[in-house]
């Protein structure tokens, strides 16, 4: 969620309103009392119900638009490998296309876009996600095609030899030649330093992948590739009786399992500050990130945080980017926020150095800009101009089916009731500014922060 902290303000919160006025099912938690000046609340319709093999099916109908978006999303990510194992989770966003029992290698994305839709996928730290965005009259075949595939994914070596080049090409493009990414990685490490479901990242360790046995690759996809370790969300223009009874025919036989349990531990307590200096040869300008520990998505500190960051660097009137880029021009830019975790999680900040300033003047900005609000609440309009651009983007963010589907198969798998959603933009909005303060003061302090210094690689170096 923290993304929507660090947008543009609320632009006309009435006109999200109509697309969702409809009847939610379900009782959920009374969330606090919000500060709701002229921001509608969320009706989404949602239904739930669960098949006899485990399968979470969650429905929500929404006439505005002929289209439909089918999600499934299976309850394994990177956090949920094994040393030695890691990039599994991701390596399977791409094996999910290579062909099951009635639909060959590549055909699945082929159906989908000469049927006039959309797919993706994608993988994180807590969980991986499929979709498919049809025409209305396309449902049956969305439901079909990950029915499919979640009960006869061909895992063979001829997949797992394609699809590792795929990976590796990827980890190429994304990490090893991307700008700054490698500091990002460094960072992650340092701050979940000894807790080994977030420090290691999503796409996995290329020695791992090039190690990696057929048999052990197959035995990850027969642990969490099930019908009780995933979620399918419909969303859009459908009827729900019968989009319940096609799951129930095309989901209903495929086998439940029983998943390895998930025993991480406690995260290390971090008692010094950690650091690290990167040399990058794709950067022009030196940075400076850092992250902290904090407490897990969906907790009361977890949106007093969030909306610290939104406070500090969410958009071009915070106080970090008037101070570092608008008013002193010695930074290009500055971020912060959370990763949101399922688990434990990172508060993050990081700002891009001009040629006009240095490292060290960047970084009292920041310390200073820290200790203030720790001092001192935001003030009301800095609180109201949080949360008009939490609605805006929160509300907005929901108004396609995909994006629509994604949170809601997100909300139960995470929290175990996709109804919950409705509620989220009511937990930032009873954010007061004195919690503002409070958590800055107790989480952003110098023995818990991770710092990685990103230095521009000097010619002949790095090569």
């Amino acid at each position: 969620m923290s993304a929507l902290l660090r947008m543009t303000p609320l632009v006309v919160a009435a006109l999200v309103w109509p697309l969702f006025a409809t009847s939610s099912s379900g009782a959920v938690p009374t969330p606090p009392v919000p500060v709701r000046p002229g921001i509608p609340e969320l009706h989404l319709d949602v239904e739930r119900s669960t098949m006899p093999n485990g399968l979470r099916v969650v429905l929500s109908v929404d006439h505005t638009s002929p289209t439909v978006a089918v999600d499934v999303m299976y309850d394994v990510g990177a956090r949920n490998e094994e040393r030695g194992h890691s990039g599994f989770a991701h390596l399977f966003e791409h094996l999910m296309f290579q062909g099951s029992a009635d639909v060959a290698k590549g055909e699945h994305m082929k159906l989908v876009a000469s049927h006039g839709g959309t797919l993706n996928a994608n993988t994180s730290s807590d969980r991986t996600n499929y979709f498919d965005l049809l025409p209305e009259s396309e449902l049956p075949l969305g439901l079909w095609l990950e029915a499919d595939r979640m009960k006869s994914l061909d895992v063979s070596q001829a997949n797992l030899d394609n699809q590792r080049l795929v990976v590796e090409e990827e980890y190429r493009m994304r990490v090893l030649n991307a700008a700054y990414a490698p500091a990002e990685q460094r960072l992650d490490e340092l701050v979940f330093g000894g807790y080994w479901p977030y420090e290691h990242p999503v796409i996995g360790s290329m020695k791992d992948l090039d190690a990696a046995q057929l048999s052990w690759v197959q035995a990850f996809h027969a642990a969490y590739y099930a019908p009780n370790e995933a979620v399918l969300v419909v969303s859009g223009d459908f009827d729900p009786a019968v989009a319940l009874d096609r799951a129930r025919a095309y989901f209903g036989d495929a086998k439940p399992v029983t998943p390895p349990p998930y025993e991480p531990g406690p995260m290390p307590e971090q008692t010094a500050p950690r650091g690290d200096v990167v040399e990058d040869a794709h950067v022009r300008f030196p940075a400076v990130l850092y992250g902290w520990p904090i407490p897990a998505a969906h907790t009361p500190d977890h949106y007093a945080l969030e909306v610290a960051a939104s406070v500090l660097a969410g958009g071009e009137s915070s106080r970090l980017y008037q101070t570092l880029v608008h008013d002193r021009a010695i930074a290009i830019d500055v971020d912060a926020g959370t990763e949101d975790h399922r688990g434990p999680d990172a508060f993050e900040m990081s700002s891009k150095v001009s040629g006009k300033g240095t490292v060290a003047e960047v970084e009292r900005v920041l310390a200073e800009a820290i200790a203030s609000l720790a001092k001192t609440p935001p003030t009301e309009a800095e609180m109201t101009k949080v949360r008009n651009g939490m609605a805006s983007h929160f509300l907005f963010g929901l108004a396609s089916n995909h994006a629509r589907a994604a949170q809601l198969a997100t909300f139960e798998m995470y929290w175990g009731d996709a109804g919950l959603l409705n509620h989220e933009l009511d937990r930032y909005l009873a954010v007061t500014k004195e919690d503002v303060s409070r958590v800055v003061a107790r989480y952003l302090v110098p023995t818990h922060r991770s710092r990685v210094e990103v230095e521009p690689a000097h010619e002949g170096r790095n090569q």
